[in-house]
């Protein structure tokens, strides 16, 4: 039987591995059903969960199906989570009324950033965070990834920040915040679908000894902040750069025209993205998430060497 914490249903292998202090990586379900069309976004978070498995390390696939937070889901739980209807992106504001409503919902990187903490899991694989958006002068829109990176030690692996964001200004920020950008085999801060935003990272690491190094000095201060590990998408699936800029021109113009904002202004610029690329951003989307998910069960293990 899973174990069960408060509102937390942990799977055996999850709970067993963490118990035995095995290396553990934790996995959104916002991809399932907001990040990728489906059933791509199902096969990604399947083909996720393999790549964890096939390197060593057991996945952890979060989500909240019948008012609790499930931490291991099944791949039956994961296909009901794909297959539901109005699933919530959940948040750290709305995580309580989800699981009172007892409502499916699918957890972005604050959501399970959170989570993977409570229950004890050091590292997180996802897409690109969150973080401050362009128009934050107007309408002071700071992701909740930055917060959540702020309060809870976990090492989130992503390609930088979304393409979307204001990134200097993210970068900014998790500077103020405490929570350092240790990049794996490159010098700068990448760009979610292009391997550079020529924003330079805090520290730069070849090898997996390395940047464990840091990142177990980093958790054994108690700082209580996370670390950003930036893993640029491979060279052979980057976004030719002229397709990346003038669709991400486009997407942004039509959300700002359209009055979209608030949790629905990155899936709508994800799909409006996939659909002037022709497809190109979900090819690049499922790359580095795969890519990701790879880094981040190399960094379990060397956590624990």
């Amino acid at each position: 039987m899973p174990i069960r914490t408060d509102h937390i249903l942990i799977s055996d292998s999850v709970a067993e591995a963490l118990a035995d202090r095995r290396p553990v990586v934790a996995l959104e379900t916002t991809l399932v059903t907001h990040g990728l069309p489906q059933p791509e976004g199902l096969r990604v978070a399947l083909e996720l969960e393999d790549n964890v498995t096939d390197g060593g390390a057991v996945p952890a696939t979060i989500g909240i199906l019948d008012g609790s937070v499930r931490v291991g889901m099944t791949a039956a739980e994961i296909e009901r989570l794909a297959a539901a209807k109005d699933v919530s992106k959940v948040n750290l504001s709305n995580l309580a009324v989800l699981l009172t409503d007892r409502k499916a919902g699918s957890t972005t990187v604050a959501a399970t950033l959170f989570i993977a903490a409570r229950v004890g899991i050091a590292v997180f694989a996802t897409g690109g965070i969150g973080g401050v958006h362009r128009d934050v002068g107007e309408s002071g829109d700071v992701s909740a990834d930055l917060v959540a990176l702020s309060r809870w030690p976990v090492a989130v692996v992503c390609a930088g920040a979304k393409a979307i964001l204001d990134l200097p200004k993210t970068v900014e920020l998790l500077e103020t915040l405490g929570v350092p950008i240790l990049g794996l085999r490159t010098d700068d801060f990448p760009a979610f679908y292009r391997r550079s935003s020529g924003i330079p990272v805090d520290r730069r690491h070849d090898d997996f000894p390395s940047l464990a190094a840091a990142v177990n000095e980093h958790f054994a201060l108690r700082m209580g902040t996370g670390v950003v590990v930036a893993n640029p998408i491979p060279p052979e699936s980057e976004m030719p750069r002229e397709v990346y800029e003038r669709s991400l021109a486009t997407a942004l113009a039509d959300a700002s025209s359209r009055n979209i904002h608030g949790r629905a202004v990155t899936p709508f610029l994800l799909e409006r993205m996939r659909e002037l690329t022709e497809g190109d951003s979900v090819f690049s989307n499922r790359a580095l998430l795969v890519n990701n998910a790879r880094v981040a069960t190399e960094l379990a293990l060397a956590l624990l060497a």
